[in-house]
């Protein structure tokens, strides 16, 4: 039987509840693809982060309940936070090496974390009717299409009022990443992501998606530095820096839980 060391922690929160939780497991060596995904799906968060200590830093990979993904910036800041606190790291700086997004940095500072990522773009795209109407609004102020749909509404208050047709939304090709925004008096932007064909439809914070939300904000503000929160029901708040085509996503994070997986 092999134990492998386990936590669950709160992304983007510093409290319990909070933000967006993620599963980490620190292995020896690379498991199994199949058991890794087994290993997610056990778990039933949104993503599982499995990292591998090598010679630079960590070897680092992201499994939902139905595949590996490409990025996942809040699994990355729990990641960040196990090591820091529980692996005896003796840097403020990690260096992650991923298949697919190359090398990632989480930089430590008193609680905040902060994490250096590639940047994304979209442009301007109408969209399908259907769209809106799985969103429940009759009309945006713009819509954006990159690695996901991008709705800008009038408030705060309209994104935080939406209750989105997920089952719409799954009967329609190419809606199953929606990111919603809008600008705010107390913050610089707001924003809410949804999902409908993942296990939970709607994202609680979601670092991937401010790698397009922070260069599109950054560029129609005249800012290179932000404050952001995912008004989700548990919400959180993110420090974001615009460097190009690169991005900065500050975050603290809680660990909830940890104990041994045994396989």
């Amino acid at each position: 039987m092999q134990a492998i060391d386990f936590w669950l922690v709160d992304a983007f929160s510093d409290r319990p509840f909070g933000g967006n939780a993620a599963a980490v497991c620190p292995l020896t060596d690379w498991l199994p693809d199949e058991v890794m995904l087994q290993m997610a799906r056990q778990h039933n968060q949104s993503e599982t982060a499995f990292l591998v200590r090598s010679d630079s830093g960590f070897e680092l990979r992201w499994f939902t309940t139905h595949a590996e993904i490409d990025l996942c910036g809040h699994a990355t800041l729990a990641a960040a936070h196990v090591i820091f606190e529980y692996l005896d790291w003796p840097d403020t700086s990690i260096r992650f090496s991923t298949r697919f997004v190359g090398e990632l940095q989480v930089t430590r500072n008193g609680e905040w974390l902060t994490l250096d990522l590639p940047a994304r773009d979209c442009r301007p795209e109408t969209p399908p009717q259907a769209l809106l109407q799985a969103l429940g609004i009759d009309q945006a102020r713009s819509v954006s299409k990159g690695k996901c749909w991008l709705v800008e509404l009038s408030s705060r208050e309209q994104v935080e009022a939406l209750q989105p047709d997920f089952a719409l939304m799954r009967q329609i090709g190419g809606l199953n990443k929606v990111c919603v925004t809008a600008a705010d008096s107390e913050y610089d932007f707001v924003s809410r992501f949804f999902s409908p064909e993942v296990t939970m439809p709607e994202d609680p914070v979601t670092g991937s998606a401010h790698t397009m939300l922070i260069p599109w904000w950054g560029a129609k503000l005249g800012k290179t530095r932000m404050r952001a929160r995912q008004v989700s029901e548990r919400g959180g708040d993110l420090r974001c820096e615009w460097l190009e085509d690169r991005v900065k996503i500050g975050g603290q994070a809680r660990t909830y839980m940890m104990g041994k997986v045994f396989l």
